[in-house]
């Protein structure tokens, strides 16, 4: 089992994406030959290597990415009926499929920038994040817990250590592209004639071949397994914070690091606290006697019963705020208050004596119409309702 460290501890949101439509200035009945024009001229205007601008590169991925998913009739079907949550799992990688955007890119403009691409196919690269959705109580946010979770990734396989080939076995260099990864080509373009570097389709842009693939993996150099991990969820955190585990992701490839695993935590609504900030909100009923002569009552927290004094001639909805009651304040020193909103119980069943009581109590009170001596005290009408 593997936990975080509390300096990994992370708290931020998902930022939300960009409509994909309004990214390539399309329309979402757009062909795919206009989906295809717009990307082509936006790619063009923002590639890195033409565009030096800042911000251009991030801009240039915004339009692979949105190209990514309408070029594909499955994957725009899909964006269409649930926009960007299509593309996000309970515990997997929020991916669109197995391309970069100078993939995309080369299929328009052949070698253009292909070379700072093949560069990085071949070099070693950082594995993809996953991300992980934990439901916990009211309870563990405030107080912090410790959970134990199970998530199902790629390993690097254990009977070849990575390699994709049998043990005893090697790869061997790539006869079509000579290790290089890559073939290039002349290919002329309407931006003239230029070379086309394209992935081996020998080796995928490995330099290598295997001629005898491992049996466990079927050399594919990884396998898929399922890992315990323990989440140490610190207190005072709340629904969309994420903590990240490290190197928790999936593996990288060509020695490249492994991903993070990001736990995006979702606390349960509790039957009676309600939370604002760090402060937390209850209702608290008291009866009427209680209300109007004062009393002593025992009021739930967080940590337990807590002593509340009403003072006689408390009115419904009087808040009393507990210091110090709430929630920890998450990366900070301190915790948010408790407050008690009064609800006064009016009763539904009284007996004979009671009502008796209650119409002489009635009688020696104020009414709340004042300068009308024609019209019966609130507590006068409420025990004539009572006894019908």
């Amino acid at each position: 089992m593997s936990s975080f460290h509390p300096s990994e501890f992370i708290l931020h949101p998902f930022v939300s994406k960009r409509d994909y439509y309004d990214i390539l200035g399309v329309p979402r009945e757009a062909s795919k030959d206009d989906i295809k024009g717009a990307y082509r001229r936006l790619a063009k205007q923002y590639h890195p290597d033409v565009n030096k601008d800042k911000g251009a590169e991030e801009r240039f991925k915004e339009v692979s990415e949105a190209y990514s998913v309408l070029s594909d009739d499955e994957k725009r079907a899909a964006y269409n009926r649930y926009g960007h949550a299509a593309f996000q799992g309970g515990a997997g990688v929020n991916d669109f499929g197995s391309f970069t955007v100078d993939d995309i890119f080369e299929q328009f403009f052949g070698g253009f920038g292909s070379a700072r691409a093949s560069g990085a196919r071949r070099g070693p690269r950082r594995g993809a994040d996953l991300r992980y959705e934990l439901n916990i109580t009211f309870a563990d946010a405030v107080h912090g817990a410790q959970k134990e979770i199970e998530i199902t990734r790629a390993e690097v396989c254990p009977t070849c250590v990575g390699t994709g080939a049998e043990p005893g076995t090697s790869p061997t260099r790539c006869s079509t592209c000579k290790g290089a990864g890559e073939v290039r080509q002349v290919r002329q373009t309407f931006l003239g004639s230029m070379v086309n570097v394209s992935t081996c389709p020998a080796c995928h842009g490995t330099g290598e071949t295997i001629a005898t693939p491992c049996h466990t993996c079927k050399g594919r150099a990884k396998v898929r397994s399922t890992k315990k991990l323990i989440v140490n969820i610190p207190p005072g955190v709340d629904t969309g914070t994420q903590i990240r585990l490290s190197n928790e992701g999936e593996p990288g490839a060509s020695g490249g690091p492994a991903g993070n695993l990001y736990v995006v935590i979702n606390v349960e609504p509790h039957p009676y606290f309600r939370r604002r900030g760090d402060d937390i909100w209850m209702e608290f009923s008291v009866n009427m006697a209680q209300a109007a002569l004062g009393a002593e009552v025992q009021v739930p927290t967080v940590d337990g019963e807590e002593r509340l004094k009403v003072p006689p001639g408390t009115q419904p909805g009087t808040v009393f705020p507990l210091r110090s009651r709430g929630v920890p304040r998450l990366q900070r020193n301190g915790r948010g208050d408790q407050f008690v909103v009064i609800n006064v119980l009016i009763p539904t069943n009284l007996t004979a004596e009671q009502k008796k009581t209650l119409k002489e109590l009635g009688k020696t009170l104020e009414g709340p119409h004042a300068g009308s001596e024609e019209k019966k005290s609130f507590l006068d009408s409420l025990a004539d309702f009572f006894s019908g």
